[in-house]
């Protein structure tokens, strides 16, 4: 009985030091899965009993960022668009597309620095700013570099598939060469 009133005070005098930026990152978290789930499930999903799951789901990477949630809500958003597109034979839209990215980017980032930050931490306003401009300026690169790539695959009929298949393969080995090079930089 000793060690439960001893978590009981400990988790009363961590909720008592909390501060409003790490709970508001964490809000964030949540909305911005929350949104990505919309955006990825078809409005009878999301009309239905699966919606007090998916709430669920979307609650668990605001509360455990450190943990595999960020992972398995990604998952289940990935999941969802392709229960949409395939089961319910919803059209994949360029809007659509970019935006679930966005929001799936979105919620990464957030998940990453509200794992560094502990609940009780006095944050610079400064550092969000800067946190989200790089955000958002990688989500800009992204949606560039998506519609060029998309516009490059419709060259050549067919073909073009296949063209654009192969440029967005050298973007994706460029990428992981430049995380390399930057990794063993340090």
């Amino acid at each position: 009985m000793d060690t439960v009133t001893e978590r009981v005070r400990a988790l009363r005098s961590a909720a008592s030091r909390i501060s409003l930026t790490p709970l508001l990152i964490r809000a964030g978290i949540y909305l911005t899965v929350l949104a990505g789930f919309v955006l990825a499930f078809p409005a009878e999903v999301l009309a239905g009993q699966q919606l007090g799951a998916l709430v669920l789901v979307a609650l668990l990477p605001a509360v455990g960022p450190r943990r595999v949630w960020p992972t398995f809500a990604a998952l289940v958003t990935v999941g969802g668009w392709l229960i949409s597109t395939d089961g319910y034979g919803r059209p994949v839209t360029l809007w659509r597309l970019l935006a679930l990215a966005g929001v799936l980017y979105l919620g990464h980032t957030l998940c990453a620095l509200a794992a560094l930050l502990p609940y009780d931490a006095v944050v610079d306003p400064e550092l969000i700013t800067r946190w989200l401009l790089r955000a958002a300026l990688v989500l800009l690169a992204a949606s560039v570099l998506g519609v060029l790539l998309m516009g490059f695959g419709e060259l050549g009929g067919n073909a073009g598939y296949q063209l654009a298949t192969v440029a967005g393969l050298l973007v994706a080995v460029g990428v992981a060469a430049l995380l390399g090079w930057l990794l063993r930089r340090r």
